[in-house]
């Protein structure tokens, strides 16, 4: 079968992995000229992991990661560094942090050159299979596909053009992303610190490096003029090591952007023969540090349901239909409920003021182990579909 993917990031790719080595005809667009990694660090969980082992990276993904990690005591700190909850260790034990570029270039070379066509511009993916896209010379392409993935990110166009849109609304805090140059001592604690409407994420990597996010609830036109002076401002006071992190980056592996996430629940990621998977599906907060994973497990059910009908020449239309409703059976609640549960985790670190910055914390740390146990477990039971 001939499968059409637009959208060359990580959900897009792996789903490209996959169904390539399931046999199926695999064609990647990517309107981007070279096809790279965005953001920085990615936070890859027991669900994640199980999905890169379902497509048949999870080897050499591991050879880049470090399982450390979660070894390293995490939780919610307090700016002066007091603890307001800490996770069960055991619960975390499949835990992986990986700078997002050496992720996104095993799942590249893991295809064949042909298959990823950078700077294309998909101008439009109807429900029939038909994709309408112009190479990087300007040159306009019809091709015809049995399957159409709409792996093309929150601000996805196929989804747009798809009835039921929500569109996108701003969480209401924006966020910072960093990689330090040098490796930092974070003393075996890693986690998220909040403040008053604002937080900081910190992630070992396994070269000792360590990736980092800061949090401020602002406008989203909220503009800012130098990124390092504005977090010294913000978190220059906090506990060791957040400003040895922020020193120790260089300001061209700071990034600034706002988090937007889906502003409602789709009624169904499936329209025809084409399917929605990742961000243009369920884009959420990353307050539970699931999205790429979900954008894993979608790619990693998708190459599972289809691996029977891969390599026909001629699968049968309602043998594809059958498995898109069964895709659309598996992923759409568990996705929404876990966008749902990560919005409001960014409201209990973010809606509290001064004033009820204290009632917050007492509800952190009066939180039972079981709590969180009970839900780290929930995040990560997952395994890709029989």
């Amino acid at each position: 079968m001939r499968v059409g993917i637009v959208g060359a990031g990580i959900g897009g790719l792996c789903a490209a992995v996959g169904l390539h080595r399931a046999g199926a005809d695999v064609a990647v667009f990517e309107r981007a000229s070279q096809v790279r990694a965005g953001g920085s660090g990615l936070s890859v969980f027991g669900n994640g992991l199980r999905a890169l082992d379902s497509i048949g990276v999870g080897e050499a993904f591991r050879a880049i990661t470090s399982p450390e990690a979660a070894t390293y005591q995490g939780g919610q700190r307090h700016p002066d560094g007091s603890w307001l909850s800490i996770y069960p260790m055991d619960a975390v034990n499949e835990l992986r942090v990986v700078d997002r570029a050496p992720l996104h270039e095993i799942l590249h070379s893991a295809l064949p050159e042909n298959v990823v066509n950078s700077g294309a511009r998909v101008s439009s993916a109807r429900s029939d299979g038909q994709i309408v896209w112009r190479d990087s010379s300007g040159r306009e392409i019809s091709e015809k596909f049995d399957l159409v993935v709409a792996a093309d990110g929150i601000h996805s166009r196929i989804r747009q053009s798809l009835p039921n849109d929500p569109g996108v609304t701003y969480s209401g805090y924006s966020t910072w992303r960093g990689i330090t140059d040098i490796p930092v001592d974070l003393h075996s604690e890693a986690g998220e610190t909040w403040g008053v409407r604002k937080r900081f994420g910190i992630a070992p990597l396994m070269d000792g490096r360590a990736y980092w996010f800061a949090v401020l609830s602002v406008n989203r036109e909220h503009q800012v003029n130098d990124d390092r002076t504005a977090l010294d401002e913000h978190f220059g006071t906090w506990h060791d090591p957040i400003p040895e992190l922020i020193a120790a980056t260089s300001s061209n592996r700071i990034g600034y952007l706002p988090i937007d996430e889906l502003a409602g629940n789709l009624p169904s990621y499936v329209q025809g023969r084409v399917v929605l998977l990742g961000d243009a599906a369920h884009a959420m907060t990353p307050n539970l540090g699931q999205g790429g994973g979900q954008a894993m497990e979608d790619a990693a059910t998708l190459a599972a349901l289809f691996t029977p009908l891969a390599d026909s020449s001629d699968p049968a239309k309602a043998e594809i239909a059958r498995i898109l409703t069964r895709y659309e059976g598996l992923r759409l609640k568990r996705t929404q409920t876990i966008a749902s549960r990560s919005r409001m985790i960014g409201l209990l670190a973010h809606k509290p003021g001064a004033g009820l910055t204290g009632v917050r914390d007492l509800i952190l740390r009066a939180t039972p182990t079981s709590a969180l146990r009970k839900q780290l477990a929930w995040l990560q039971d997952w395994t890709p579909p029989a």
